[in-house]
């Protein structure tokens, strides 16, 4: 049996700059979607193209409550998640290639 996994993501503008959290089944295709504007709206209007942070879980539901409890926190806490594991904000979607 195959399993699903699905990812809770940051994406940002700049290190500290603005912030879109998402969730999505493919991460790698959602990404992508992202850099090229593909989806037209928030990330494209604020240029937000570099993943900072993500998380995975085989669960859909929980991924959707997570994504929730996320958008739903300070800035600064949202900015203390990232940088536990990505102090200097790199885009982590470079290992993607």
């Amino acid at each position: 049996m195959i399993t699903k996994q699905y990812y809770v993501y940051i994406m940002a503008s700049k290190k500290r700059g603005t912030l879109y959290i998402g969730v999505t089944n493919d991460l790698q295709r959602r990404v992508y979607e992202h850099k090229e504007n593909l989806v037209k709206g928030f990330t494209e209007k604020y240029s937000v193209h570099t993943l900072v942070w993500f998380e995975y879980t085989n669960d859909a539901k929980s991924a959707i409550t997570r994504e929730k409890q996320i958008k739903k926190w300070k800035r600064i806490w949202k900015i203390k998640l990232i940088e536990e594991s990505n102090s200097e904000w790199n885009d982590l979607s470079k290992a993607f290639d």
